[in-house]
């Protein structure tokens, strides 16, 4: 019988990204680094660390790197990509800037579910003209937006959240 895919929190799941992410020259991670990543405690680290040991996702011991297993390294590059798909949607699509693209994707990628992530890469593939198949539309939309700007119509930076 398969393995159930692993349930773990928001919170989790970042601490799994930053990991990966941080471990991708050289394998390991430090404390230390993804505190500073995460803008967290050391404490917090610490605790997240022990947690995700107990799952069976990351190799610990106090004062030692951090190295993910093959089932933390097979989440963290789920996660990952969920990640990087949301934020091109906002950056190659919507046009935002890096940083707030990077920050709403860090927001939405816990809350969408595999098949909105999925049907997002391939409407960025679509419209991006990455599909070889038309037209890029998203350059179509940059100038639309610039022309809204331009008109005095609203855009991205005179509506309210």
């Amino acid at each position: 019988m398969p393995e159930k895919p692993e349930k773990i929190s928001a919170s989790l799941e970042d601490y799994l990204e930053a990991i990966w992410n941080l471990s991708a020259g050289q394998n390991v991670a430090r404390c230390r680094d993804i505190a500073d990543r995460l803008c967290v405690s050391r404490a917090s680290v610490t605790g997240a660390l022990k947690t995700l040991a107990g799952k069976n996702l990351v190799n610990y011991k106090p004062y030692g790197y951090i190295t993910l297993t093959e089932k933390g390294k097979s989440l963290a590059s789920k996660v990952a990509r969920r990640h990087s798909i949301i934020e091109a949607f906002f950056t190659d699509i919507l046009r935002l800037d890096h940083k707030l693209a990077e920050e709403s994707a860090c927001r939405a990628e816990h809350a969408l579910g595999p098949k909105v992530v999925g049907r997002l890469l391939q409407f960025v593939e679509f419209v991006t003209g990455k599909n070889h198949a038309g037209p890029d539309l998203a350059e179509g939309f940059a100038t639309f937006c610039t022309g809204r700007s331009r008109s005095g119509l609203p855009d991205k930076n005179s509506l309210q959240e």
